[in-house]
């Protein structure tokens, strides 16, 4: 099934470019009339749309569960990625690492795109709250070295050092 329509896109990218001039309830409102126009043919996206704006104006609560519906009507690709991202920050801060832990390594073993790094960050966050740290640490230098303008083979290798040392004693 293919997304929504190119215009239609535009339209949403504005109204996000929007975000910093509107109050939250606007925000709010004027999502839930973009994300109407598709929620017949693309629920996933609706709910995803949706979910981000809850999300991004305080709404943890209800932002996770606009997500979960997101994925239960069958959001794919990039779409999906980025919700997995979303979607285990606000699991995080709502207290439930273990649950953003769990979504965010399925998600890395289902597929592999330019968000690896945005997952592989978010990953390192819920590590940190898990109370594995030098893990986390690992894994956010491993992401960091590709983009590095040197060093980048000395830093992976030793991003690859940490997370084994870290995986092998726990923590």
């Amino acid at each position: 099934m293919t997304g929504p329509a190119p215009e239609w896109e535009k339209r949403l990218e504005a109204l996000w470019g929007s975000f910093d001039e509107l109050p939250a309830e606007e925000f709010r409102a004027r999502m839930a009339e973009l994300t109407a126009e598709i929620a017949e043919d693309h629920p996933g996206t609706a709910y995803h749309e949706l979910g981000g704006a809850e999300d991004s104006t305080g709404r943890p609560e209800q932002a996770a569960e606009l997500y979960a519906k997101a994925i239960g009507a069958g959001l794919e690709g990039t779409r999906r990625r980025r919700l997995t991202v979303q979607l285990a920050s606000t699991l995080r801060n709502l207290g439930r690492p273990q649950e953003g832990h769990d979504l965010l390594t399925a998600e890395l073993a289902r597929a592999s795109d330019e968000l690896d790094d945005a997952l592989t960050a978010c990953l390192a966050l819920v590590l940190v709250d898990l109370g594995r740290p030098k893990e986390a640490a690992g894994l956010a230098l491993g992401a960091l070295a590709p983009h590095l303008p040197r060093y980048n083979r000395s830093m992976a290798n030793y991003a690859r050092i940490i997370t084994e040392e870290a995986r092998a004693s726990g923590g």
